[in-house]
C-alpha cells in the first residue's frame, strides 16, 4: 500500500505528494519504472496476437506470426516509451507560461506517472477483442484525465487556478501527440513492416 503506483488508484492525493518527495530526493527515480510499466502492453499484445488472435468475422480468428507481433510488440514499446519522453518535453516546454519551473526529469517523471493507467489497460491485449479494448482505454484515458487534473497542482505547486489552465493544456497536447505518435506507428508498421498473418483458426 505504500507503493506510489498503488496510491495512485487508491489514494491519488497522497500519492502525489510521495511522488514529488520521491522526484526532489532522487530526480531520475521515474525512469526504471517507465521502462518496466511500458513493457505490459507490448508484452501483453505480443502473447494476444500470437496465441489467441482476434476474431474477425464468424468463428475466424486471425493470429500475427511471431516474428510480425515481436516487431508490433517493439514499436509500441518503442513508440510508448518515447511518447511519454516527448510529453514531458512538451511540459516543461508549457511550464515557462506558468509560475512553474519543473526540470525536466520531473516533467518526464510526472508524464509517466499520468500514463500508468493506459500501462495497466495494456493487459487487455492478452485478449483482443475490440469491445473490450475501447472499453480498457476509456476507463483509462477517464482516469489518466483525472491524475493529471488532480496531481499537476500538487506535483508543480501551482495555484489551482494556474493548474486547472495548465492541465487543460496539457490534456489537449497530450491528445494529439497520442494520436500522432500511434497513427504514424500503425502506418509504418503496417506499410513498412509488411506484418505476417497466420492462417485463420477455428474457435474451437
Amino acid at each position: 500500500m505504500n507503493s506510489p503506483l498503488l496510491k495512485l488508484f487508491i489514494h491519488p492525493a497522497d500519492a502525489w505528494l510521495d511522488i514529488r518527495h520521491a522526484e526532489e530526493a532522487h530526480p531520475q527515480h521515474y525512469l526504471p519504472r517507465l521502462l518496466a510499466m511500458a513493457l505490459i502492453p507490448a508484452l501483453c499484445l505480443f502473447v494476444g496476437t500470437t496465441q489467441f488472435g482476434w476474431s474477425l468475422a464468424g468463428e475466424e480468428r486471425v493470429r500475427l506470426s511471431l516474428a510480425s507481433a515481436a516487431q508490433l510488440s517493439g514499436l509500441l514499446y518503442a513508440t510508448t516509451v518515447a511518447g511519454v519522453m516527448l510529453m514531458g518535453v512538451m511540459i516543461r516546454w508549457m511550464s515557462r507560461g506558468f509560475d512553474a519551473q519543473p526540470t525536466l526529469s520531473q516533467s518526464i517523471g510526472f508524464a509517466a506517472y499520468c500514463a500508468t493507467p493506459w500501462f495497466v489497460a495494456g493487459v487487455v491485449g492478452l485478449v483482443p477483442m475490440r469491445w473490450l479494448a475501447v472499453c480498457a482505454l476509456g476507463v483509462a484515458s477517464a482516469y489518466a484525465t483525472v491524475l493529471l487534473y488532480g496531481g499537476l497542482q500538487t506535483f508543480l505547486r501551482l495555484r489551482k487556478e494556474q493548474a486547472m489552465l495548465f492541465a487543460t493544456c496539457v490534456w489537449g497536447v497530450g491528445l494529439l501527440l497520442m494520436v500522432t505518435i500511434l497513427v504514424s506507428m500503425i502506418l509504418f508498421w503496417s506499410n513498412g513492416l509488411m506484418p505476417e498473418y497466420v492462417r485463420p483458426a477455428s474457435l474451437g
